[in-house]
């Protein structure tokens, strides 16, 4: 009995820094991946993690969902990665100046369909995972009409620059970018009225409610905050890949659920852990390049990432039983 209680005790003194799980398993990835690859050094880790880095951006703007509580999880992400990236290289025509007024369109653009998902869930009482996908719906639509008049093949120089530069050479500025958004969410949720009422939300909606929450406003904030930085990783994508073609947001609407959950934030709502998010994305990159290295087609990728993300899901409910 009494090794059961200590066990008991180490477990939760671990919880207490939930993101521990994404780390240990990040470099256990990158180890293995050092010996299907034959090398590890420190450009590799870079640029792995410059990978990881526009998938922390999005996967953020799902934290703040998920952590809303009652199972949300913003679908519509993906598809709004897609048209962001449209719109960006489409309306700045390789022109550089253009991006001074386009990329505040298009993030106002991002916002908008997110106060959109907001209204539905919040008024409507639309289930977030309903609301969002039919939100997809509408945004691949939005993508599919804007396409047939697409006729720009490349970015503006000045976005791709940007997001490719690297300091000393060897280090890319979207890592550092990162680091800044990651210290800014950690002041978000846990020194901001805002931030401190998403977790009580999260936690109990009634108990949120009785405390003076304005539980509206926090979640029409959060589909706010998840389509600006939505539209911002469109938008930075973009330039990663040179362009925009249909289906490019795709990988993103799975990949940033597993991040957030593998990172520690609660499936069920009241904790958000940005940093492990960060790390979540990070291991999924590591897993994402092992499997590709091994050979294994992107069908066989997909079940295996599923089916680790159901095993965190089970370890996550069992340990929050405990």
């Amino acid at each position: 009995m009494n090794v059961r209680i200590i066990k008991k005790q180490n477990l939760a003194q671990i919880m207490q820094y939930p993101w521990i799980w994404s780390v240990i398993g990040s470099v256990i990835m990158f180890i293995l991946l050092g010996i299907l690859a034959g090398r590890t050094n420190w450009e590799s880790l870079m640029t792995l993690c410059y990978s990881a880095s526009f998938l922390t951006i999005v996967a953020l703007g799902q934290m703040l969902i998920v952590t809303t509580g009652e199972g949300a999880i913003d679908l519509s992400i993906s598809t709004l990665i897609t048209l962001s990236a449209f719109l960006t290289t489409g309306l700045t025509n390789t022109t550089d100046s253009n991006l001074i007024w386009v990329i505040p369109l298009v993030l106002l653009i991002g916002v908008f369909f997110g106060f959109i998902n907001s209204v539905l869930v919040v008024f409507l009482r639309i289930p977030a995972i309903i609301a969002t996908l039919a939100m997809s719906y509408v945004i691949t639509t939005v993508v599919l009409l804007y396409n047939n008049i697409f006729r720009v093949f490349s970015v503006a120089p000045a976005l791709t620059s940007f997001v490719r530069f690297e300091f000393f050479g060897s280090v890319p500025l979207m890592i550092l970018i990162i680091i800044l958004l990651l210290l800014l969410f950690q002041y978000l949720i846990n020194h901001t009225r805002y931030g401190k009422s998403l977790i009580a939300l999260g936690q109990s909606l009634k108990a949120a409610e009785l405390a003076g929450v304005s539980v509206k406003t926090v979640k029409i904030m959060s589909y706010c905050f998840c389509g600006f930085l939505s539209a911002l990783g469109g938008i930075l994508i973009s330039a990663r890949v040179g362009g925009a073609f249909l289906g490019l947001g795709d990988p993103y609407q799975m990949q940033t659920v597993a991040a957030v959950v593998v990172g520690g934030t609660l499936i069920s709502g009241g904790r958000a852990v940005p940093v492990g998010t960060f790390f979540g994305a990070l291991f999924l990159t590591f897993l994402t390049t092992a499997m590709q290295i091994a050979g294994i087609n992107i069908g066989m990728q997909n079940i295996i990432t599923g089916f680790f993300i159901i095993f965190v899901l089970f370890l996550s409910a069992r340990t929050k039983e405990i």
